[in-house]
């Protein structure tokens, strides 16, 4: 049987609640009133009453947490000891281009140690979740990360650069080293699923640059309760909620790194 602590309950029940709007604008993205944040960075009504739903919830039961919102910012700043990191819709291009692949993303933090999390895909009904020392699940299924043993014959899933990013010709030059290396890369366009699938073994590793922190707060419990091993990599100090992030199985995890910090591809 999967999870079922307080705090994985309330996650489920947030995720839950917040979807079934979710799926009823999924199934109408010509009608959604779409707002422009930045070239190439979209949020839509939808975002915005998705957060409002989870963030409701999760005040009702812990009104002193502080959260982190990817539309609203910081919530209660003073509490920085337990913490709600959310992404109400994680792949919001594809939400809106009508692909079905994004997510709801919640974690917990506390200590500055994400403790529980869960990924949620409405359209797909599945439900990646953990607990520290409790094992990942996928639904009710008990989850672990690839045994694949040889980078050469890895499956590595990135995403990005964005369209303002200030580092595309680092990134690309990145993505062509690995690809000829590695049996092939997958770019799917949700951060918390791509390493939600390391986590279940779809893929066998994932890296991308750039990210924002509630992108992979869940999606970091999961796949270290799954098996996975994770690294920060040249992070910078003046934005921590940026984040350079390398996750896969504990064969190819190495060699995966040697791939991605090598000088010569500066």
């Amino acid at each position: 049987m999967r999870l079922n602590s307080p705090q994985i309950n309330l996650l489920t029940r947030a995720c839950m609640k917040a979807s079934k709007s979710l799926i009823r604008d999924f199934g109408e993205i010509e009608n959604l009133q779409v707002s422009s944040k930045a070239p190439g960075d979209f949020v839509s009504s939808a975002d915005k009453r998705t957060e409002k739903i989870i963030v409701e919830e999760l005040l009702k039961a812990h009104p002193e947490y502080g959260i982190i919102t990817e539309e609203s910012g910081i919530i209660n700043k003073s509490n920085v000891n337990n913490r709600w990191i959310i992404d109400p819709i994680d792949g919001t291009m594809n939400f809106l281009n009508g692909i079905p692949q994004f997510a709801i993303s919640i974690g917990y933090e506390e200590n500055n140690e994400i403790k529980c999390g869960i990924i949620f895909n409405p359209v797909m009904n599945e439900m990646f979740l953990a607990e520290k020392g409790n094992g990942a699940y996928l639904n009710n299924s008990r989850i672990r990360v690839s045994n694949k043993k040889k980078i050469k014959d890895a499956l590595i899933v990135t995403g990005g650069p964005k369209q303002v990013s200030k580092i595309k010709e680092k990134i690309f030059r990145e993505y062509i080293n690995v690809s000829n290396q590695v049996s092939n890369v997958r770019k799917f366009g949700s951060a918390a699923l791509d390493i939600a699938y390391v986590a279940c073994g779809r893929f066998d590793g994932y890296w991308q640059r750039e990210l924002n922190y509630w992108d992979i707060a869940a999606g970091l419990i999961i796949l270290k309760e799954a098996g996975g091993f994770v690294d920060f990599f040249e992070e910078e100090r003046n934005y921590p909620l940026k984040k350079n992030i390398l996750a896969s199985n504990s064969h190819i995890h190495d060699e995966l790194k040697e791939l991605i910090i090598k000088k010569d591809i500066e």
